[in-house]
């Protein structure tokens, strides 16, 4: 059995109201697996989270997981829960995200135009397995309704609201849920720092990050984060002032290269001082090749 292939491991958490986490990863076995495959590497290593909403016979499922045993489940507990009619928002392009289409390939699947068109330009290479390697994801389901800058979807007793941004990837997809105050936020935010896949933009980052603030929501939900938090109720809003920080300092070493000897720890004392994030070591990883993805750009 390859990484990621069995779902055994997924935790199934209620979380406010009629939302689901459904969260694998962040143990101690993953996180200290060798790091050869995009499961691990940034998935299962760090922990990742997809969501679903069930309102009645309908629900809305926030990114596919990384496998599609794991969207299975995710598909069955939601059908379990009286679900009859599926609709899946893909919070962006990356692996970790899409990989269980095939679960949903009878739902409407919805992203934003970005989205849409780098799973199309590398649906190929996605589903051979030579797209940031294997494990193949074939075959890969590509989004049925498309959108630009932002999407109101309807369920039977309220709204939820999907938004554009530039943030972590260019075609990041929040989902909003105004009547709860939480944002649904996809990879756009983490804990206990974000991953820079497009080192070129990150100043872009920081004014859209406070643009996403301006949505007003009270509790953030990021798909790669503490299981506990998201389980206990999420992260404050200052989940974004850490972000946006960080984002700083990144952009500051190339000002000042003793930043560059800096641990994680020391890199994010401050935040970490005034909780709001919390340490988990296998990002030191990922501060150092943040960091050399900034000095490379």
């Amino acid at each position: 059995m390859t990484a990621g292939e069995s779902a055994s491991d997924m935790h199934v958490m209620r979380l406010a109201g009629n939302l689901l986490g459904f969260y694998d990863g962040r143990g101690p076995a993953t996180a200290s697996a060798p790091i050869d495959n995009w499961v691990d590497d940034g998935a299962l290593s760090l922990g990742i989270c997809s969501f679903a909403i069930v309102d009645g016979a309908e629900a809305i499922v926030y990114d596919t997981h990384v496998s599609i045993a794991h969207a299975r489940r995710i598909r069955e507990t939601v059908e379990q829960l009286g679900a009859r009619s599926i609709r899946v928002v893909l919070s962006h392009w990356h692996l970790d995200h899409i990989a269980g289409t095939e679960a949903f390939a009878d739902c409407e699947i919805i992203a934003n135009a970005t989205t849409a068109a780098l799973l199309a330009d590398h649906r190929s290479a996605i589903e051979a397995g030579t797209h940031e390697g294997p494990p193949a994801i074939s075959p890969l389901i590509l989004p049925t309704t498309v959108f630009d800058g932002g999407l109101r979807l309807e369920l039977p007793s309220f709204e939820v609201e999907l938004a554009e941004f530039e943030i972590h990837s260019r075609d990041a997809t929040v989902m909003h849920l105004p009547h709860a105050g939480i944002l649904l936020a996809g990879d756009t935010v983490e804990d206990t720092v974000t991953y820079v896949s497009e080192p070129d933009r990150l100043e872009a980052h920081i004014g859209e990050l406070e643009r996403m603030r301006g949505l007003g929501a009270g509790t953030i939900l990021p798909n790669h984060g503490s299981r506990e938090i998201i389980q206990g109720g999420g992260y404050a809003p200052t989940l974004i002032d850490a972000t946006q920080q960080y984002v700083r300092n990144l952009l500051g070493t190339a000002s000042d290269p003793s930043e560059l000897h800096l641990d994680l720890r020391a890199f994010v004392g401050e935040e970490l001082g005034a909780g709001w994030i919390s340490w988990f070591e296998p990002y030191e990883r990922v501060h150092q090749s943040n960091l050399a993805a900034v000095r490379t750009a």
